[in-house]
């Protein structure tokens, strides 16, 4: 039993590691280089609120005028964890001042976004590809980099966990890999600068 659990645990540890990997979120420089990349209105409309939401694509793609609570400033999506993987769980997003605009231009003449998951991953490609990304970038990728950006301005995990609408607590801190480059730049200033500032 014992050896079970070890040989469970070093899997789920490995694949873990593989998920980081593949998973690669963008840093500060690559996010505004995929924002100013954006030309139509098509674009900022997918990589913007992808951006600033999280979504994942298909509730993205599946999102509705009725669902935006603009008062609020929110979304309320169904997506997975309902009950036997039906799209059953209700969540709560938060909703940008930019991603809002956008979406308040788009619904004033329709009901739904109009894309498909196809079409909304060729156009996250197409614009990395303009900005000159060179890692692999897809909508996963920009749920991702909403992810470790919310973690860098500490936003806890456990509301981490609510807005991503996850059900377990380890699912989100899969996420929560940064950069070496992040890593080094926030201990130089939280870390070293107060230290020098000190001894100056």
């Amino acid at each position: 039993m014992r050896q079970d659990r070890r040989l469970y645990k070093f899997r789920r540890q490995i694949s873990i590691m593989f998920y980081q990997f593949v998973r690669e979120p963008l840093n500060n420089d690559e996010c505004d280089r995929i924002i100013n990349a954006c030309k139509l209105f098509a674009e900022k409309l997918v990589v913007w609120v992808l951006l600033d939401t999280a979504l994942r694509v298909k509730e993205f793609c599946s999102l509705r005028r009725d669902q935006v609570h603009w008062q609020e400033n929110c979304l309320v999506v169904w997506g997975k964890g309902g009950w036997y993987g039906h799209k059953g769980k209700r969540r709560v997003v938060p909703l940008t001042a930019r991603a809002k605009r956008l979406l308040e231009v788009h619904f004033v003449t329709n009901e739904g976004l109009g894309f498909s998951t196809r079409t909304a991953q060729r156009i996250v490609k197409r614009v990395a590809n303009r900005a000159m990304i060179t890692k692999p970038v897809t909508p996963h990728c920009l749920r991702h980099s909403f992810a470790v950006n919310c973690v860098k301005k500490g936003v806890s995990t456990a509301s981490l966990k609510k807005i991503l609408g996850h059900n377990r607590l380890e699912t989100t801190e899969i996420y929560l890999n940064i950069c070496p480059e992040d890593a080094m730049s926030e201990f130089f200033q939280k870390v070293e600068g107060p230290r020098r500032q000190r001894w100056d």
